[in-house]
C-alpha cells in the first residue's frame, strides 16, 4: 500500500446527540464487521437526523499497512457537541441524512475518490488486513478559517490541551489515570500481574479523556481484535488495531459524567443482580469437600461475621470435567440445601476445556452436536487445560450457545444459584501465547461476523461464554435473575456477568491496585446559604462551594471487585483487615485464595483482625438498601455503582490523582493503602462542596472513613448475617447531610430481591426529601413509583453535624417528621463531645498486630517491606526477609519493567544449585546500605545464612559513574568461624536465577554470540535450553523485544560462569547463571559479578 497524506474520515451521526461514527472510507465502513459492544449493534450502523456536526475530525494517514488518523479540533469547539466552522473537515458519509458535504474539495466527489484509495487499504480479498493506528490529536485551527476541505493544515497546533488526563481502557493494573501507559487489548491468563503488565483478562478499548476545564469526551475503537491503546505521548490517544473498524467518539461534553452516560447508551447497562449477590461472599481455591464447606459456613454464623454465598472452585469436581461432581462432593444439592437452610448460597465454576475423552458425556454430546473451536484442518482443536486435553465449545456459533445453555439449565437443577465462567480468555496451558493458536477456526453467526480465525473472537470469547451461561440459567429458573462471574470480557459484558480483576497477589502494592482497577470497570445540589444554623453546619466542617452534576462511572462495569486479602501469597494480618476493610464497600465483595497459601477467612488472622472484618461487613449489611439503589439506578439509567472522587468535581486537577477514595452515590469512601497510615490519619483531600464525616460507631483504624455529600439522603438498614434476614417491615434509618441550602433528598428501592416482577412495575421507589425552616427540618416523602403499598415501619432520621456528631428523631416512615436544629453553642458541643468520644474509641481499640511494620533497625532489615534503590535510570525493589529477592526492576527511561513478582514467586532470586532449593525462606540481613545522599554509589548489601557453614551475600549497586546499569556481585562463602567449607554434599554452586516478565510472549527472543563464534538467536518455543563450554554466551547475551524495540543485555565474566541456561515459560523467561560446582573456603568463594542494561536495537 504507497503511502498517503493526511486526509479526513468519513462521519455519520448515530445514537444520541453528540455521538459520531468514523470511518477510514465508505468502503472500510461497509466492510467493518458487527458490533459485539453494542447492545443493540443495529444502532451502530443506522444514521442519525440532526444538524450537529463533530467538532472533532479524523484525518488518515496511510504508511505502507499502517492506516494513522488523526482526529483535530477547530478553534470553536464548545463541549455539548457543537463544532466550529473547521468541523467540517470530515466528510459526511453518503449513508447519513442528506448532507454530503461541504462543497469542493471536501464534497461528494473527493469521498468517492478517497473511499476507492480506502478499499484497496481496507481490503485484500474480502479480508480486512491494514493495520489502523488512529491518535486521538485535539488540532485548533485558525479563527480566521475559511470553509475546510478534505486536506488537514500542515502545521499543527499541540495534542489535546497540556493538562488532559486519560482514563478508561476498563481492565487494567497501574493507576487509575492511564496518561503515559500503554494498554494492549488482548484477554490473557496474567497470573501474578503487576503495574506494568499491558493486558489483563478484559479488553475494553475506550478511552475517556478529561480537559483541563472540566469538559470530556470519550473514544471506543469499535474493534473485537487485539488494539494497541497508547497514550505515552502528552495529550495524545492512539489505537491500532489490524483489522476496519470505526472509531465511536462520545463528545465533547461538558463533563465526564455526561460522556459516560452516552457511552452506556451505546453498550447497554448491568443487568438487576438478585439482592443476595450483592452480600459478602467467601470463596477458595478450593474447599475440597461437602463438609469443608458446610464447616466454612458454620463458623461464619457462630462468629457473627454477615456472609451471603459459598463458592465451590474446580477441586468439585470429578476429575476437573465440568458438569461432573467429586466422591467429596456426593450429594450436592443436599449440601446446598443445608446451606440455603442458613441462608447461604451456593456459586460453582465452570471452565471452557472440555476433557478430550471418549464416555465422557459433555464431550459425546458436544462432538455429536459439533460444537467444537476447529483446527486449519476443520479438526477439533485440543489444548491442554486443567483436565489435560481439552477441546474448546465455540461460543461465536448459536449451535454451540445453545448446547452449552443446555447443560447449564440441566445443571442448575442441583440447587445451583449462581455460576463461575474461569479460564475463559481462553486460557491454554504449556503454549506461549497462554492461549489456541490464532490459525484455529469460529464458525461465528453472520451476524457477529461470520467465519473468522481465532483473533477476531480471542477478546470476546469470555463474554459469549458468560452469554451463554446467563442465558441457561435463564431457562432453568426464568422467574430468577441469573448470577454469573466471568473473568474474560469484553467491553459490554455486563449485560451478563459480574467480574472480579483476576488472579491478584496479597501485597500493599495490589490492595492500593484494586481501587483503581474496580474504579475503572465501572446530584443536583444548591449553592446559598439560606440560614445561621447551615452557616454553623459549614464552618464546624471548614466546608467548600458544593459543585452541580450528576455523577457516572468510567467504563460502563459497575459489578466488579478483587480477591479481597490477595489470592496468591499470603496477606498479614494488618494487610487482609485493611482490604476487608475497603473491599467490604466495593460493588462487588468476594474474599478469595490460592491452593497452597495460609487460610484466608475473617477469622484465620487473630482476634483483633477478626474485629476489623466483622465491622466491615457489618457496614456492608447496613449499607445494602443503598447499594441495591445504586445497582437498580445503574441497570436503568447507566449511573455506576462506584465513581473516582474526581466525578464530584472535574476541574479540580488534585482530585484526578486520588487512588484511595471512591464515590458509592453521594457516600465518599477513603481508604488508606499505606500499612503505616489509617485512613483517619491520613490527609483527605475532599471535593468541593459539604461532605461530613458519620459511622455506625464502629470506627477503627483499619476501616475508612465515610463521609456523606452535603444535600443527600442516605437509606440505611439494620446490621445482618445474610441478605435473607431483611424484611420489608424492619426498621428503616436515613442518614441526613443538608447542603447550603438547608436541603437533601435521596432515593430508596425495593422489591422482592430476585425476578423480573419489578419490570411490571411490582416495586416501590421513594424519593425522600428534607427541608431545613427556622430552624425545623421537615423530613418527607416528596413522591412515589411503583405499586409496592408502603411497609408499616419505624423510621428514624439522623441529621449530620459535623464532626461525626448527628442528632435524631423517630416516627413512621411515609409520614412528616419534624426535628428542631440544635443552636450555635449545643452545636459546637455536639461536634466537640463526637470527636473526643471518637479519639477514646481509637484509643481502646486492639489494634491488628503489624507484624510487617519495621519496629526499629534489626526488624527493618527483615521486613518484608521492599527495600527501593533508586538510580537515574532504573528503580529497583528488594525483599531481604524472602531470600534477598528482587521483586521488581523498571527501566524508567523506557517505561519498561523487566522484572516484577510477589514477594514469594519468581523475581531474582540466587541460591546454592547444589542442594537445588530457592532458598526463599532464608532471611537476609542488609550488612551495609550506601544512600545516594551520602555520595557514594545507590547500592545495598545482603547477607543469608544459607546453611552447612555458608553464607550467601549479594550487593546490588546503580553506579553513580553509570546509572545505565545495574550491577550485582554476588558470593557463597564459607561462614566467619566456620572450621568446613559447607554446604550438604560439601560441594557449592552459585545459581542465578532471574524471571523476567514477557509483555509480548511470541515478539521475543535471546541474542548472543557464542564462545565458538556463533550468532544464535533462541526463540519462545525453544522449551529449555543448556549451553556449556564454547556453546556459552561470550559474556553478553541479551532478550530482545521485537515489538518496544528493546534489549535487555546481560553481561558478565565468562571465567565466573560454567553454565548458562534459558526456561521459556508462557509469559516469563528465566535466564541463569551457573557458577562451577566445587567446596568453598574462606579463601576461595565462589563468585558471579554481571549487571543489567537497557539498549535500543533497530
Amino acid at each position: 500500500m504507497a503511502a498517503s497524506g493526511k486526509e479526513a474520515m468519513v462521519w455519520v451521526r448515530i445514537l444520541e446527540e453528540g455521538v459520531f461514527r468514523f470511518d477510514a472510507s465508505e468502503a472500510a465502513r461497509a466492510a467493518a464487521g458487527p458490533s459485539l459492544s453494542f447492545a443493540v449493534p443495529r444502532r451502530r450502523e443506522e444514521p442519525r437526523a440532526g444538524g450537529d456536526r463533530p467538532a472533532i475530525v479524523p484525518v488518515c494517514e496511510v504508511v505502507g499497512d499502517v492506516q494513522r488518523v488523526v482526529v483535530e479540533s477547530t478553534s470553536g469547539w464548545r463541549g455539548g457537541g457543537e463544532g466550529g466552522e473547521g468541523a467540517g473537515a470530515a466528510r459526511q458519509s453518503g449513508h447519513d441524512a442528506g448532507v454530503r458535504g461541504d462543497g469542493g474539495e471536501s464534497g461528494d466527489g473527493a469521498g468517492r475518490e478517497r473511499g476507492a484509495a480506502g478499499a484497496g487499504a481496507a481490503l485484500r480479498d474480502g479480508k480486512a488486513c491494514a493495520c489502523y493506528d488512529i491518535a486521538l490529536l485535539l488540532l485548533c485551527a485558525s479563527a480566521s478559517s475559511g470553509p475546510s476541505t478534505t486536506r488537514p493544515r500542515s502545521r499543527m497546533s499541540p495534542p489535546l490541551p497540556s493538562g488532559t488526563s486519560f482514563y478508561g481502557t476498563g481492565e487494567s493494573s497501574g493507576p487509575l489515570e492511564r496518561t503515559g501507559k500503554l494498554v494492549i487489548t488482548w484477554n490473557t491468563d496474567a497470573w501474578d500481574y503487576g503495574p506494568g503488565t499491558t493486558s489483563l483478562y478484559q479488553s475494553h478499548p475506550w478511552v475517556l479523556a478529561v480537559l483541563p476545564d472540566g469538559k470530556a469526551l470519550g473514544v471506543l475503537a469499535d474493534t473485537t481484535c487485539r488494539c494497541e491503546i497508547d497514550l505515552r505521548q502528552e495529550s495524545t490517544m492512539k489505537f491500532s488495531a489490524s483489522c476496519t473498524y470505526p472509531v465511536i467518539l462520545f463528545g465533547p461534553f461538558n463533563t465526564p459524567s455526561e460522556v459516560t452516560t452516552s457511552l452506556s447508551h451505546a453498550i447497554g447497562t448491568v443487568s438487576m443482580p438478585p439482592k443476595w449477590s450483592l452480600g459478602y461472599h467467601q470463596c477458595r481455591y478450593s474447599y475440597d469437600s461437602s463438609e469443608k464447606v458446610l464447616q466454612v459456613v458454620k463458623t461464619f454464623r457462630e462468629r457473627g461475621i454477615p456472609c451471603d454465598v459459598v463458592w465451590m472452585d474446580i477441586d468439585y469436581m470429578d476429575g476437573f470435567r465440568c458438569f461432573t461432581f467429586s466422591h467429596r462432593f456426593p450429594d450436592p444439592k443436599c449440601m446446598v440445601d443445608d446451606l440455603h437452610s442458613v441462608g447461604c448460597k451456593a456459586i460453582w465454576m465452570l471452565d471452557p476445556g472440555i476433557k478430550n475423552e471418549s464416555g465422557y458425556f459433555v464431550f459425546d454430546s458436544g462432538l455429536e452436536s459439533d460444537v467444537w473451536v476447529q483446527k486449519e484442518d476443520k479438526q477439533p482443536f485440543v489444548g491442554e487445560v486443567w483436565p489435560g486435553d481439552c477441546v474448546f465449545p465455540d461460543f461465536t456459533c448459536e449451535r454451540a450457545r445453545s448446547w452449552w445453555s443446555g447443560l447449564v439449565r440441566q445443571f442448575v437443577s442441583n440447587s445451583v444459584d449462581g455460576l463461575w465462567n474461569d479460564m475463559n480468555e481462553p486460557a491454554v496451558f504449556n503454549t506461549a501465547t497462554k492461549t489456541m493458536p490464532e490459525s484455529n477456526i469460529h464458525r461465528g453467526d453472520a451476524n457477529i461476523g461470520g467465519l473468522q480465525n481465532h483473533p477476531y473472537y480471542h477478546n470476546v470469547y469470555g463474554m459469549l461464554m458468560a452469554k451463554s451461561t446467563y442465558e441457561g440459567m435463564k431457562l432453568a429458573n426464568p422467574t430468577k435473575r441469573p448470577f454469573v462471574l466471568t473473568r474474560a470480557g469484553f467491553i459490554g459484558q455486563q449485560r451478563y456477568a459480574a467480574m472480579w480483576t483476576g488472579d491478584n497477589v496479597s501485597n500493599w502494592e495490589h490492595l492500593h491496585m484494586s481501587i483503581a482497577m474496580v474504579l475503572q470497570l465501572d446530584f443536583e445540589l444548591n449553592s446559598q446559604l439560606t440560614c445561621g444554623w447551615v452557616r454553623i453546619l459549614l464552618y464546624a466542617n471548614k466546608a467548600y462551594e458544593q459543585i452541580p452534576g450528576p455523577r457516572r462511572g468510567l467504563s460502563g462495569q459497575p459489578f466488579a471487585g478483587p480477591d479481597i486479602g490477595g489470592f496468591a501469597g499470603n496477606a498479614t494480618p494488618k494487610l487482609f483487615g485493611r482490604w476487608m476493610g475497603v473491599g467490604a464497600l466495593f460493588p462487588f465483595s468476594r474474599g478469595h485464595s490460592d491452593k497452597g497459601s495460609l487460610d484466608h477467612e475473617p477469622w484465620s488472622f487473630g482476634e483483633e483482625c477478626e474485629e476489623v472484618c466483622r465491622l466491615a461487613l457489618l457496614r456492608r449489611y447496613r449499607l445494602l438498601p443503598h447499594i441495591y439503589t445504586l445497582f437498580y439506578l445503574s441497570h436503568t439509567n447507566g449511573t455506576p455503582v462506584a465513581a473516582p472522587v474526581y466525578f464530584a468535581d472535574p476541574q479540580d486537577l488534585e482530585l484526578r490523582k486520588i487512588e484511595t477514595s471512591f464515590l458509592l452515590g453521594s457516600l465518599l469512601v477513603c481508604a488508606s493503602t499505606c500499612p503505616d497510615k489509617g485512613a483517619h490519619e491520613s490527609s483527605q483531600k475532599l471535593p468541593k462542596g459539604i461532605w461530613l464525616p458519620f459511622d455506625f460507631g464502629d470506627s477503627h483504624p483499619d476501616l475508612p472513613m465515610m463521609y456523606l455529600r452535603g444535600g443527600a439522603v442516605l437509606p440505611i438498614g439494620l446490621p445482618l448475617n445474610h441478605v435473607g434476614e431483611a424484611k420489608l417491615d424492619d426498621n428503616l434509618s436515613l442518614i441526613i447531610a443538608l447542603d447550603e441550602n438547608g436541603k437533601a433528598e435521596g432515593v430508596l428501592f425495593e422489591d422482592d430481591g430476585d425476578g423480573y416482577e419489578f419490570l411490571q412495575g411490582n416495586y416501590l421507589l421513594t424519593y425522600y426529601v428534607a427541608e431545613l425552616h427556622s430552624s425545623v427540618v421537615t423530613v418527607k416523602v416528596a413522591r412515589t413509583e411503583g405499586s409496592w403499598k408502603r411497609p408499616n415501619r419505624n423510621l428514624k432520621i439522623n441529621i449530620l453535624l459535623g464532626g461525626g456528631a448527628m442528632v435524631s428523631t423517630h416516627g413512621i416512615d411515609g409520614e412528616d417528621l419534624h426535628l428542631t436544629m440544635p443552636t450555635e453553642s449545643e452545636v459546637s458541643s455536639l461536634v466537640a463531645t463526637s470527636e473526643l468520644e471518637l479519639k477514646k474509641r481509637f484509643e481502646m481499640v486492639r489494634p491488628i498486630p503489624d507484624i510487617d511494620k519495621p519496629l526499629g533497625k534489626e526488624v527493618a532489615e527483615l521486613s518484608e517491606i521492599p527495600i527501593d534503590l533508586n538510580g537515574e535510570d532504573w528503580l529497583v525493589k528488594v525483599v531481604p526477609q524472602i531470600g534477598g529477592r528482587i521483586i521488581s526492576m523498571t527501566h524508567l527511561p523506557s517505561d519498561s519493567q523487566w522484572l516484577h513478582s510477589t514477594n514469594r514467586i519468581n523475581g531474582y532470586e540466587e541460591y546454592n544449585a547444589a542442594e537445588d532449593t530457592a532458598g526463599c525462606t532464608e532471611e537476609y540481613k542488609v550488612i551495609r546500605r550506601y544512600r545516594e545522599q551520602s555520595g557514594k554509589e545507590e547500592s545495598i548489601c545482603l547477607e543469608g545464612d544459607i546453611g552447612g557453614g555458608l553464607v550467601l551475600q549479594r550487593q546490588i549497586s546503580i553506579c553513580k559513574e553509570n546509572p545505565k546499569i545495574v550491577k550485582i556481585d554476588s558470593s557463597i562463602r564459607a561462614k566467619q568461624g566456620a572450621d568446613h567449607s559447607g554446604g550438604f554434599s560439601g560441594l557449592a554452586c552459585l545459581r542465578v536465577r532471574p524471571s523476567f516478565i514477557l509483555q509480548y510472549p511470541t515478539e521475543v527472543s535471546v541474542v548472543f554470540t557464542a564462545s565458538n563464534g556463533i550468532k544464535r538467536e533462541i526463540l519462545p518455543d525453544s522449551g529449555e535450553l543448556t549451553f556449556e563450554g564454547v556453546l556459552r554466551p561470550n559474556g553478553e547475551w541479551m532478550l530482545v523485544d521485537k515489538r518496544t524495540n528493546l534489549s535487555l543485555v546481560n553481561c558478565f565474566d565468562l571465567s565466573q560462569v560454567s553454565i548458562c541456561k534459558l526456561h521459556w515459560g508462557t509469559d516469563h523467561l528465566n535466564m541463569e547463571l551457573w557458577s562451577e560446582q566445587r567446596a568453598v573456603s574462606k579463601d576461595t568463594p565462589l563468585r558471579i559479578c554481571h549487571h543489567y542494561e537497557v539498549r535500543k536495537i533497530n
